[in-house]
């Protein structure tokens, strides 16, 4: 099939002269001076510097072009409404300065669009238009099904069943809107594409039936708990009966339904008795930056905006909101003083350079700020390591929930949510939850939990303060308890095995009788034995020596023992073999983490000391055995070999890992 791209462009990729004067629609969108860039619709911030608005007309004429069942009469009306409706993103900046004079609502850019068509087509009654009215209510049916706009938003459709039999309507707003939305994702049309046909025959039959306010507070936001009455009243009163509200989850979901509403009191600041739309594209577009191409929230901007949210006076003097009303618009924004945004940008900086001297500034710097940063958050690379916690099938970890027991199954430091994903698909009818002490974690699952539909829940909870409740049957450690004995904070400082002592224990008073302890994590290898490391590249020497810099996790063992030499010439280096092993997995995570990998100590108890302690809590051992994980070999094996230091034959890693599962 021939695109419309080939129709209108040469495979230079310069537009056809002839195309641009027959078709004014492509002519303003393709000269549009101000690029317009929707943090909805794009997944890569490289996007921003591209035309989004005429690829995605593009997009959503080659999709109507696929479809041969529609009528001629349908298809030759959609697709000016298609050619059309996004024209108020482009122009040139003279033309969109007359039309903003002409009061144009360009930030509601279909009622912009509207009015622009029937300026160029000498449109007598736009009222009564059928292109106008379809363009003005372009996306509502699927603003109106996220919660975003009010049916009654789209009453103008009625006007279109004159002359039109039940089916053809119905054809005619399906079809356009599933142009509108499978240019945006294939995989949102397939979740909508029923409550569409649902929407055109409500607006069919004259039903405009309204959400409840807690129903589309839902839809607007990923709720994991009941907002306050006094929230609920709020929206219920005076946001959901008066206002149509753009971009409000991409803007307002990272503060919750209790933040959502303070930015929307803001909003009501500046609007009038002629404000109908409360945007928040402003906000949503400060807060999204890129990260290795992909589009993230700046989690230093939403923790900052949190602590102002909690204390605006106190605040005040580090970030300030811009509202600004405009016809019937009120949008909404913030501005970070000039000292907060270098604050904002050294972080963003110094965390990508993955540098322990930086990460130790960027907590100095919070704690003068005041701004808070979960211990436990890795802020900027957190959705690539996620994704490597989230690589389950290359490990061991596929095979925990082989050990469970019972119908009440807890997940500690559930980190993506890969184990509660597998617990869910085995077992469906147990209850399964996850916890984290890191609130950016568990926001990161609140989201994924309600996009993907899960069963699951997330909580914060740290098991060195105290048990969870209520009781549980099986409690998870998957790869925690060294994070753990790394992090947890005591009054002889880090790296104390009180500290694993006590979540343990109160794991287990946290179990119901017969209950299970499943343990997945670090191994110590018996013994006080030296290793010999040869590294195949001259980066391994120089990692290794920042590592013995950085590395606080076995500092009660004599220096002398932990490194005992190093031959740079020969690339090699005889060490402890914990300490050597504590080296190598830590190594094989790379630059990019070694700030937050340095900092923990992978092994912590031998394989009988593990289950010495769990029985001396009054558990039985059900199994207990320490491996290499794969993983580890397949990629340190390319870059380093190991010897023993008296014999130089070579010697084959050291068990990486354990598994013990406990009953009480």
């Amino acid at each position: 099939m021939i695109t419309n791209r080939d129709r209108y462009f040469e495979p230079d990729g310069s537009v056809r002269p002839e195309a641009l004067e027959h078709n004014i629609w492509l002519k303003l969108l393709y000269e549009g001076e101000e690029l317009y860039w929707n943090a909805e619709r794009i997944g890569n911030m490289a996007e921003k510097e591209q035309n989004n608005a005429l690829a995605y007309t593009l997009r959503t004429l080659d999709i109507l072009d696929g479809m041969p069942y529609i009528s001629e009469e349908n298809y030759r009306l959609i697709r000016t409404v298609l050619c059309w409706s996004e024209t108020a993103k482009g122009g040139t900046k003279q033309m969109r300065e007359t039309w903003r004079k002409r009061g144009y609502p360009l930030a509601i850019h279909n009622e912009a669009s509207a009015m622009i068509y029937a300026d160029h087509h000498f449109v007598r009654d736009p009222e009564k238009d059928p292109v106008c009215i379809l363009i003005r209510t372009h996306g509502l049916a699927g603003q109106f099904i996220r919660g975003e706009c009010r049916m009654s938003a789209s009453t103008d459709l009625r006007k279109l069943r004159k002359g039109r039999t039940e089916q053809e309507f119905i054809e005619l707003i399906t079809v356009l809107n599933e142009c509108i939305i499978r240019a945006v994702s294939e995989t949102i049309w397939a979740s909508v594409q029923k409550n569409i046909r649902a929407f055109a025959g409500m607006v069919w039959t004259d039903v405009f039936r309204e959400y409840f306010p807690q129903e589309r507070l839902q839809k607007l936001l990923p709720l994991t708990s009941y907002p306050s009455e006094e929230t609920l009243h709020f929206f219920a009163e005076q946001i959901f009966p008066c206002y149509d509200l753009w971009y409000f989850e991409s803007a307002l979901a990272p503060f919750g339904a209790e933040g959502a509403a303070k930015f929307c009191a803001i909003a009501l600041e500046a609007a009038n008795a002629g404000t109908k739309h409360l945007v928040f594209k402003p906000l949503a577009d400060e807060l999204y930056y890129d990260l290795e191409g992909k589009k993230h929230i700046n989690i230093y901007k939403q923790r900052i905006l949190e602590r102002w949210l909690e204390d605006p006076k106190d605040y005040g003097s580090h970030v300030r909101t811009v509202t600004e009303q405009n016809g019937s618009i009120v949008s909404v924004g913030v501005r970070f003083t000039p000292v907060c945004e270098k604050l904002i940008d050294f972080c963003v900086e110094a965390e990508r350079s993955g540098l322990l001297t930086y990460e130790k500034s960027i907590t100095m710097l919070y704690d003068m700020f005041g701004f808070r940063r979960d211990a436990f958050d890795r802020l900027n690379n957190e959705e690539s390591y996620l994704k490597t916690m989230n690589a389950a099938d290359t490990s061991t970890k596929k095979d925990l929930p082989d050990y469970i027991t019972g119908e009440r199954i807890l997940d500690v430091g559930s980190g993506g949510g890969v184990l509660l994903d597998r617990l869910e698909a085995r077992w469906p009818d147990k209850t399964i939850i996850g916890t984290d002490i890191s609130r950016n974690v568990i926001e990161v699952l609140e989201r994924r939990k309600q996009e993907e539909k899960h069963a699951w829940t997330v909580c914060i909870h740290n098991f060195t303060e105290g048990k969870f409740e209520p009781a549980v049957d099986t409690v998870i450690f998957s790869s925690i308890l060294h994070e753990i004995y790394s992090y947890t904070e005591t009054e002889s400082g880090r790296f104390n095995i009180v500290s694993v002592e006590t979540a343990l224990r109160n794991a287990y008073d946290s179990l119901r009788p017969g209950g299970r302890i499943v343990i997945r994590d670090g191994i110590k290898t018996p013994g006080s034995g030296k290793l010999g490391i040869r590294f195949k590249t001259p980066e391994g020497m120089e990692f290794f020596e920042r590592f013995t810099k950085d590395f606080h996790g076995m500092d009660a063992m004599p220096e002398i023992e932990r490194f005992v030499s190093a031959d740079r010439d020969a690339q090699t280096v005889i060490t402890d073999i914990n300490y050597g092993r504590e080296f190598l997995y830590t190594y094989t995570w790379g630059a990019a983490s070694f700030a937050h990998e340095c900092q923990e100590c992978f092994g912590y108890y031998t394989l009988p000391e593990y289950t010495s302690v769990l029985e001396s809590l009054g558990m039985h051992i059900l199994k207990a055995e320490s491996f290499l994980e794969k993983g580890y070999e397949e990629h340190l094996s390319p870059l380093v070999e190991l010897f023993d230091p008296v014999t130089h034959d070579a010697v084959r890693f050291p068990d990486s890992n354990c598994i013990l599962v406990a009953e009480k």
